[in-house]
């Protein structure tokens, strides 16, 4: 028999406190169970995140001379030998601004580019777009000009041309006039008029008599000067003096910069990129020069669509120092002369490099960042 007493319920005591601690148990057991599920998916996501080996990397470059170790490394290989098994796929610029709009879009990975498109980016997207990852080449800019041009106060009025608006000529050439007093726009107007123009337009309307002269990389400095009679009035070497690099007469041409969450998510293949770099750089200070004009001609045919006569080729190569070293101690002075030319906007570039997967792959003398990210 059991009792009941009003106010109580029927069930016995001693059945109440089993299932109690039966129900105390499950809790436990269910709360057990979540804190190890949790666990589970947590390691699971570190692994998921884990960074790996790319199935591919999409490599932007230009067809130009100063993009020699871009030509170089894809022709001979070199740049895939040491990507392994991350596919290299490429894709050809005929300047900077647009290189890097592929590259924020997703549709390149990284590019061998000049500096101030990348400090653009950088500006911009508030540090969070590309990373400047190494150097490749220095030098190899000129203003050259028709005859009778003999002075910057020989310009007012006139019509010159660079590769591309916001590019690293353009900049250039309008924080150059900018020094002798001349007021430009980028829309074209001002003392002196400033037409963006494809390079192989320029040599075209340049020997048409279309244009007075441009700020140009080589090959298309010498190509003006040896196809189409001009001279250089300015040549760009003349312009640095060595202050923040240590380096008189070199400045930055093309870097190769990367895409920052691409970066993030396969730093091995990004290492791999600089190897390949390296031995592209390498090569190209070392090569017999019968071979090394070969090499690149052929990866110009290839890229560009014509190889060049043999004393274009020559001048070009004569004018540019092939390096690993961004020189980033010129960078404060390219972005004021972004400012100056009134492409860029003032910024803060500390953190546009990332030199150390350079410094591993290098393994000499540590090539500095200059303050401005890590090395």
């Amino acid at each position: 028999m059991t009792r009941i007493v009003a106010g109580e319920s029927a069930v016995p005591t001693r059945k109440r406190a089993v299932e109690a601690a039966l129900a105390i148990g499950l809790v436990l057991l269910i709360a057990v169970g979540a804190i190890v599920a949790s666990n589970i998916s947590r390691n699971t996501e570190a692994q998921a995140a884990e960074p790996t080996p790319a199935a591919e990397l999409k490599l932007g470059y230009f067809g130009n001379v100063t993009h020699a170790a871009a030509l170089v490394g894809v022709k001979k290989g070199l740049l895939a030998e040491a990507l392994g098994s991350t596919k290299l796929s490429t894709e050809t610029f005929n300047a900077g601004p647009a290189a890097i709009e592929a590259l924020n879009a997703g549709a390149i990975d990284a590019a061998y580019i000049g500096p101030n498109p990348a400090i653009n980016s950088f500006a911009k997207s508030q540090g969070q777009s590309v990373r400047v990852i190494a150097g490749a080449a220095a030098g190899g800019a000129q203003l050259v000009v028709r005859p009778g041009i003999n002075s910057a106060a020989d310009l007012k009025g006139r019509t010159l041309a660079t590769p591309q608006l916001g590019g690293t000529q353009d900049v250039a050439l309008r924080a150059w006039l900018t020094k002798q007093g001349y007021k430009t726009n980028v829309d074209g107007s001002g003392d002196v008029a400033i037409n963006p123009t494809d390079n192989a337009q320029t040599l075209k309307l340049f020997q048409d008599g279309k244009l007075d002269g441009a700020w140009l990389p080589e090959p298309w400095a010498s190509r003006l000067v040896l196809q189409a009679g001009a001279k250089v009035l300015v040549d760009e070497k003349d312009l640095w003096d060595g202050a923040g690099t240590g380096k008189p007469g070199e400045f930055p041409t093309t870097i190769l910069i990367v895409n920052q969450r691409f970066a993030a998510d396969h730093p091995d293949t990004v290492r791999a990129l600089l190897k390949g770099n390296a031995d592209s750089v390498a090569w190209l200070n070392s090569a017999p020069a019968d071979e090394k004009a070969s090499v690149i001609n052929s990866a110009l045919q290839e890229s560009a669509g014509a190889a060049l006569p043999a004393d274009v080729l020559a001048r070009s190569l004569s004018n540019i120092t092939f390096t690993l070293d961004p020189l980033a101690g010129s960078y404060p002075k390219l972005l004021q002369d972004g400012v100056d030319a009134g492409t860029t906007k003032k910024a803060d570039i500390n953190g546009l490099f990332d030199l150390r997967g350079l410094n591993q792959v290098t393994g000499g003398d540590k090539i500095s960042a200059a303050g401005l990210g890590q090395d």
